[in-house]
C-alpha cells in the first residue's frame, strides 16, 4: 500500500517504509513467495537492480509457477537492455498462466523494440483476447501495427534480433524454470514414462553385455534391464505421434525412433557413444569414495582402482567407473549420488581432473622482437552516446588486454565533479580511508631507500585517516608544489646539497633516507559501498554501458550474493603526484574499470596475461612473493626477458578496461581521484582463468576473495548462458 497510494506521503520515504514492512514480512514468514516477490517489486523501484533480482529469484524458489515474478524478471531484463532474458522470462510468464495481459503486452513491447512487428502484434491480440475490456492505448497499438503491416512489403530475408513467437515458445528453457511450470491441459497432467533410461543402467547394461560369461543372476538382470530399455524406446516412438502443444513443462521430445526387439538391442548399444565424463570422478572424488558400491547395485560392484577405473570381471575390460555424463539432468545426478556418505577430507578441486594444478605459464615462444617491447595502446576516442552503448566497444574492450575509451565521461555527460575531494569533504568528512606512504620516484624508476640500486620491492606503509584530514594534505601538496613552481621563476633553489631529488644514484658515502626520497602519501580503498551516505554518486554511474556497471545481470559478480568490497562496489583512490598501485593482476582474474576523475593524470602500465609467469620468475628472483608482496617492476628487466608492455596516459574522463589476467601498475602524474571496481563478463575465457587462479591461490596459501563455487551455484540458478561453451565450463 505505501508502494502504490501516493497520498501517503513523499514517494522515497513511502518506498522505504514499504521495503522495511516487507522485511519484516519476510522475517516472520520466511517462505513468502509474495512478499519476496512484491520488495522485488520496491527494489525496482527504488533503481536497486541487483537486490530486486535477487529478490525475484528467491520468490520462484519459495513460490511455484508464478507467472507475475516472471513478469516482473522480464521487465528488469528489458530494462538492462538484455532482450533476449526478457524475452525466455515472459514466455515462462505466459506458459504459467496464458492469460497474463501484462506479460503479453510487455512481449509485444519487447518485440516492437526489436523491430518485430509481427509477433508484436500477435502479443498484442493476445493481451486483448484476455483481458476482456481492452485500453484504448493497447488498441491504437493494435490499430496502428495492423495499418503498418497491410501497408508494408512483405520481408521474408530480413535478420531479426530475437526468435519469432512461435520459436520462442518452444525455446528449451532452464530446468528450474521448467520444474517451477505446473501445465492447465490435460494432457500436461498425465502421467508420463520417462523417455530416457537412467545411465546408470544403461552403463550397467552395457557393461553385462561385455562379459564373456554371467551367473544366472546376471543374466536374469541383464534381461530386465534389456526389457526395460525396450520398452522405453517403444513408449518414445508412441509419445512422438502425438500432437502436444507447448507448455513449458519440458524441453523437447526425443527423436522419433523404431521399435526395437531383442535382437536390434546389442548392436544399438554398441554403436552408441557412451560419455563417462568427469563431473562423476568429481562427485566420488568429493565424498572421498574407494569404491563405487554404492553407485551400482551391489551384485555388480568391482574394486575401483587408484586412477578411477573400474576393473570388471572380463580379463581384459577396464571400465570407466562413473556413470555420470555432462548430458545428464540434475534429477538423475541427485539420484544416483543419493545415499553416499562423506568419507574422508573432500577434494574440492574443481577444474577438470585430467587438468594437472595450476602454475605459471611459461614465456610465449618465439620471444618477440625488441621492436615490438613498447606496443601501441588499443585505445577508442568516443564521439557521441550511441558509440559508448554500442556492442563494438565491449567487443574491443574483451579483445584487448588493457584498453583506454576516451571521453567516455563527455558523451554520457558524467558529473565527475560528484567524485571530487570536495563534494567528498561535503558528503561524508569523517569517512575512513587507508593511507599508503610511500618514496617518491620516476615513474620507469624503482630505487631502495638509499637510492644505491633499482630493485623491485616498492616501499609502502600503511596508516589510516578521514576523507577531510586527506583532502587537507592533498590541497596542502598542490599550494606547495605551486609555491616551488613560483620560487624556481624567481630562481629561488630549495634543494639541498645532497640533491635530493635527482634520479641518479649517490656515488659517494652513504646519505640519511630522510634526504634522499620525498615521501607521498596514497589515500586508498575508499569504500563508496554504502548507498544511503553516497546514493547520488552511484546512481550517477548508472549512465556507463552493461557491460562496465557495477551491477548488471551479465557480470557474474553480480551473483555472488553478498558484497566484495573493492570488487562488487566502487572504491575511490585520492591521490598526488608520484602515487603508486603497485605491480598485480587484478583478485581472481577478473576485468577492472577505472575512471580517472581528474583534475591530473594517470600513467599506465600493462602486460598481457601470457607473461605473468615471468614475471612471477622475477619477483621470485627479487625474493618477493607475487601475490602477498608489494612490487614496481623494472622496465629493463622485462625488456631483456622480451616482455612487451603497454604504457600510456590516462587523462580526466577516461576509463581504463583491465581485462582477465592482465598484469599493471599505475602512478600518478598529477593531483587527482580515481574511482574503480571489478567486472566479470559471462564469458567462457573470464570463467576459467578465475577458476584457475581459484586454485592457484589454494596452492600458494593466498585466499580467493570471490567465492567460486557459491558464485558458480549462483549463476546456474539465475541465468540462462547462451555461449555453450560457457555453459559446460559451468556445469
Amino acid at each position: 500500500m505505501h508502494q502504490t497510494v501516493d497520498s501517503l506521503g513523499e514517494k522515497h520515504q513511502r518506498q522505504e517504509y514499504a521495503v522495511r514492512c516487507l522485511k519484516d514480512a519476510i522475517n516472520a514468514d520466511s517462505g513468502s513467495g509474495q512478499s519476496l516477490y512484491f520488495l522485488g517489486r520496491c527494489y525496482a523501484s527504488l533503481g536497486k537492480v541487483h537486490d530486486a533480482f535477487i529478490s525475484y529469484r528467491n520468490s520462484v524458489d519459495k513460490t511455484e509457477a508464478n507467472a507475475d515474478t516472471w513478469c516482473s524478471i522480464g521487465v528488469l531484463y528489458q530494462q538492462q537492455s538484455q532482450p533476449m532474458d526478457a524475452l525466455q522470462a515472459y514466455i515462462c510468464s505466459v506458459q504459467l498462466d496464458k492469460s497474463h495481459s501484462a506479460a503479453w503486452t510487455n512481449l509485444g513491447i519487447l518485440y516492437e523494440n526489436c523491430s518485430q512487428p509481427q509477433d508484436a502484434l500477435k502479443c498484442y491480440l493476445n493481451a486483448a483476447r484476455v483481458k476482456g475490456s481492452l485500453s484504448s492505448s493497447l488498441s491504437e497499438r493494435i490499430k496502428f501495427l495492423q495499418t503498418q503491416l497491410a501497408s508494408a512489403p512483405s520481408v521474408s530475408s530480413q535478420t531479426s534480433k530475437l526468435p519469432c513467437i512461435e520459436d520462442a515458445w518452444n525455446i528449451p528453457i532452464s530446468q528450474e524454470m521448467a520444474s517451477r511450470h505446473k501445465g492447465e491441459d490435460d494432457a500436461a497432467k498425465r502421467p508420463r514414462l520417462d523417455l530416457q533410461m537412467p545411465p546408470h543402467e544403461l552403463h550397467t547394461m552395457q557393461v553385462l553385455q561385455n562379459q564373456s560369461s554371467l551367473t544366472p543372476q546376471d543374466q536374469s538382470y541383464l534381461k530386465q534391464l534389456q526389457h526395460k530399455f525396450i520398452q522405453i524406446q517403444n513408449q518414445s516412438k508412441r509419445e512422438d505421434q502425438q500432437p502436444c502443444l507447448p507448455n513449458g513443462t519440458s524441453n523437447s521430445l526425443p527423436d522419433t525412433k523404431p521399435t526395437l526387439s531383442e535382437s536390434d538391442l546389442e548392436s544399438l548399444l554398441n554403436s552408441r557413444h557412451m560419455s563417462a565424463a568427469s563431473l562423476a570422478e568429481d562427485i566420488i572424488a568429493e565424498f572421498g569414495l574407494t569404491s563405487n558400491r554404492d553407485l551400482f547395485d551391489n551384485r555388480h560392484s568391482s574394486q575401483v582402482t587408484a586412477n578411477n577405473n573400474v576393473n570388471t570381471a572380463g580379463p581384459e575390460r577396464n571400465v570407466k567407473s562413473s556413470p555420470v555424463s555432462m548430458e545428464m539432468t540434475a534429477n538423475e545426478i541427485l539420484e544416483i549420488v543419493k545415499g553416499i556418505g562423506k568419507t574422508g577430507r573432500i577434494d574440492s578441486n574443481i577444474l577438470h581432473d585430467d587438468c594437472r594444478p595450476p602454475e605459471p605459464p611459461s614465456a610465449p615462444y618465439p620471444p618477440v622482437s625488441e621492436d615490438k617491447l613498447l606496443p601501441a595502446t588499443p585505445s577508442v576516442l568516443l564521439e557521441n552516446k550511441k558509440e559508448a552503448f554500442s556492442p563494438a566497444l565491449q567487443e574491443f574492450c574483451l579483445k584487448s588486454p588493457i584498453a583506454v575509451v576516451r571521453g567516455l565521461a563527455n558523451v554520457l555527460r558524467l558529473d565527475l565533479g560528484l567524485f571530487s575531494t570536495k563534494s567528498l569533504v561535503e558528503a561524508n568528512p569523517e569517512h575512513l580511508i587507508e593511507v599508503r606512504t610511500q618514496l617518491k620516484q620516476p615513474s620507469d624508476e624503482n630505487w631502495d631507500p638509499e637510492k644505491r640500486n633499482q630493485v623491485w620491492r616498492c616501499e609502502s606503509h600503511r596508516s589510516h585517516t578521514t576523507v577531510s584530514r586527506y583532502a587537507q594534505y592533498q590541497a596542502s601538496s598542490f599550494q606547495d608544489s605551486l609555491r616551488e613552481e613560483q620560487d624556481k621563476a624567481l630562481g629561488i633553489n630549495h634543494q639541498s646539497d645532497s640533491d635530493s631529488n635527482s634520479s641518479v644514484p649517490s656515488k659517494g658515502k652513504k646519505t640519511k633516507k630522510s634526504g634522499v626520497f620525498e615521501t607521498v602519501k596514497f589515500g586508498t580503498n575508499l569504500d563508496l559501498s554504502d548507498e544511503k551516505k553516497w546514493k547520488t554518486q552511484l546512481q550517477e554511474l548508472m549512465k556507463l554501458p552493461a557491460f562496465a556497471r557495477v551491477v548488471s545481470a551479465g557480470n557474474m559478480l553480480s551473483h555472488v550474493g553478498h558484497m566484495i568490497l573493492g570488487m562488487n562496489t566502487v572504491q575511490l583512490y585520492m591521490k598526488v603526484p608520484g602515487c603508486r598501485t603497485p605491480g598485480h593482476q587484478e583478485n581472481n582474474n577478473y576485468c577492472s574499470v577505472n575512471i580517472n576523475i581528474g583534475p591530473g593524470d594517470c600513467e599506465w602500465f600493462g602486460v598481457s596475461d601470457e607473461y605473468w609467469g615471468v614475471i612471477y620468475n622475477l619477483c621470485s628472483k627479487n625474493n618477493i612473493n607475487y601475490l602477498h608482496g608489494s612490487w614496481w617492476p623494472i622496465l629493463k628487466d622485462l625488456y631483456a626477458h622480451s616482455v612487451p608492455v603497454y604504457r600510456f596516459i590516462q587523462r580526466p574522463g577516461d576509463m581504463v578496461w583491465v581485462n582477465a589476467g592482465t598484469v599493471h601498475w599505475v602512478q600518478a602524474v598529477g593531483w587527482c581521484n580515481n574511482i574503480a571496481w571489478n567486472v566479470g563478463p559471462l564469458t567462457a575465457r573470464q570463467y576459467q582463468l578465475a577458476l584457475e587462479r581459484y586454485e592457484w591461490n589454494k596452492l600458494e596459501k593466498f585466499k580467493s576473495i570471490v567465492p567460486v563455487l557459491h558464485m558458480s551455484w549462483n549463476l546456474a540458478r539465475n541465468i540462462k548462458v547462451s555461449d555453450q561453451e560457457l555453459f559446460t565450463k559451468i556445469k
